[in-house]
């Protein structure tokens, strides 16, 4: 029985010192990301079937036209205004894994069609972090809350340039 105590303890010793150094692993890359890298760009779909798209990698930006399909335009946005989206994803701590699916409620999950889903791919000191978000789910977790907030942010952002507003307006709907 003391040799099995002695067991369990070290095999606790053991995962306590493996949290601890993955946390402070954590710690320090995003600590390294403090300032916008050089490499910093992104891209996010979303939508019903993820039909719209602003990419920064390819400097476009893709309109869902519904019963017309899509429309692809060439954007660029500002360093002002890719600064102050990489502070938005700094404030949410965007490389931290998130948790997108909530709880079930009395063992049910509540779920609505259509749905908005949204993709991140986002490029930070050489790595890509990806993101993928359901708006399927009732109750979004806060998690879900504050990627939809920053997509609706940068979103907001490309609805103001002229490359968006030349491109033709939606047809039809979702249901």
């Amino acid at each position: 029985m003391k040799k099995l105590f002695l067991f369990i303890l070290l095999i606790f010793s053991l995962s306590a010192c493996s949290k601890m150094e993955t946390n402070t692993m954590e710690s320090n890359h995003i600590e390294s990301v403090a300032r916008m890298p050089d490499d910093f760009d992104f891209s996010v779909q979303f939508g019903v079937g993820k039909n719209n798209e602003i990419n920064t990698v390819e400097g476009t930006v893709t309109k869902d036209l519904i019963a017309d399909g899509t429309v692809t335009a060439e954007m660029t946005l500002t360093e002002e205004e890719m600064k102050a989206i990489y502070e938005k994803m700094k404030e949410i701590n965007i490389v931290e894994t998130k948790e997108f699916t909530p709880e079930p409620v009395n063992g049910t999950m509540c779920m609505q069609e259509p749905h908005e889903e949204d993709e991140w791919k986002i490029a930070v000191n050489g790595e890509i972090i990806v993101h993928s978000v359901s708006g399927a789910y009732c109750d979004p977790t806060d998690d879900t809350k504050q990627l939809m907030e920053l997509r609706n942010y940068v979103f907001s952002v490309v609805r103001g340039k002229e490359e968006y507003k030349v491109l033709s307006n939606a047809r039809g709907g979702y249901e």
